[in-house]
This record gives structure tokens, sequence and C-alpha cells, in this order.
């Protein structure tokens, strides 16, 4: 592959809101867990190395099982993922395929606050764009550490 824009380089002012972004998610009421599974199935839908990489490390180190990590392409079928990650996962894929029907909404909603929902809604459209950014501009992959990033 022909090298590209290094991004971490050259793009720090085009990034700085996505890290607020980040900073701001961390201080949501939705689960830090939660988010990082939301986080690693957007990225499993869109292909991205890096962020597969990233999130996977991330979620061992909070204590994720290998199971529910595998499963997690599979959740509809897993029984291992509770109903409130079931809806935020749901709720991921609609709005990642651009494809959201009022039954998905009803589900997603029956178990998150509006603030709640608007704020699982802002974390799986920032993971869209970081999947995007990784995809146009490859950086490193496999070379994440776990906390690289404040995490």
């Amino acid at each position: 592959m022909e090298t590209r824009i290094n991004i971490q380089e050259k793009g720090q002012s085009a990034l700085k809101p996505l890290f607020g972004i980040g900073a701001y998610l961390k201080k949501s009421a939705v689960e830090e867990t939660l988010l990082e599974l939301v986080y690693f199935r957007v990225s499993q839908i869109n292909g991205c190395a890096y962020c597969l990489d990233m999130h996977s490390k991330d979620l061992r180190a909070k204590g994720e099982t290998e199971q529910r990590l595998y499963g997690l392409s599979a959740w509809h079928e897993a029984p291992y993922y509770t109903v409130r990650e079931r809806a935020a996962l749901a709720w991921a894929e609609a709005l990642t395929k651009c494809d959201v029907p009022d039954s998905v909404y009803n589900e997603v909603k029956g178990q998150f606050s509006e603030q709640d929902l608007i704020d699982l809604t802002l974390a799986i459209t920032t993971i869209n764009t970081w999947n995007r950014i990784n995809l146009a501009f490859p950086f490193g992959v496999g070379t994440y550490q776990v906390g690289q990033f404040g995490g």
C-alpha cells in the first residue's frame, strides 16, 4: 500500500475535537465497558483493524472475557449479553448501517434515559468517524498500548 498522510502527526488540529468528545463520553453515565463493546462492534462492521486492535485490548484490560469478544459479531444468538447491551448493539448496528427502524429505537429507548441515548448515539457516530479516518489514513495496526490515548 502506498504511504498515506500520517494523521497522528499532521492532523492534530483536526483530531482535537474528536478527543474532546472522547473525554466528554468518559464522564457520561453510560458504562465505559458498554461503550467499548459498542466501539468494538462498530469497528467490526466497518472493518477498521486499528480500532479493533485498540478496543479489544481496552476491553481485555477492563476484564472483558474472550468468549464475549469472540462472540460479539454474533451477539443476536449469543446468550451472554444483557438486555441493555443488546439494545445498545442493535442501536449501534442500525446507526452504522444507516437504517434505524422504530422497533430498534423503541428497544433502545426502553433501556436508556434520554441523555444516555444521546450520549450513546454520540459515541456511535464518533467511532464511525474514527473508523473512517483510520481506513483513509492507516496507522500502525497492532501498535496500540492500553491507555495510550488516556483510556
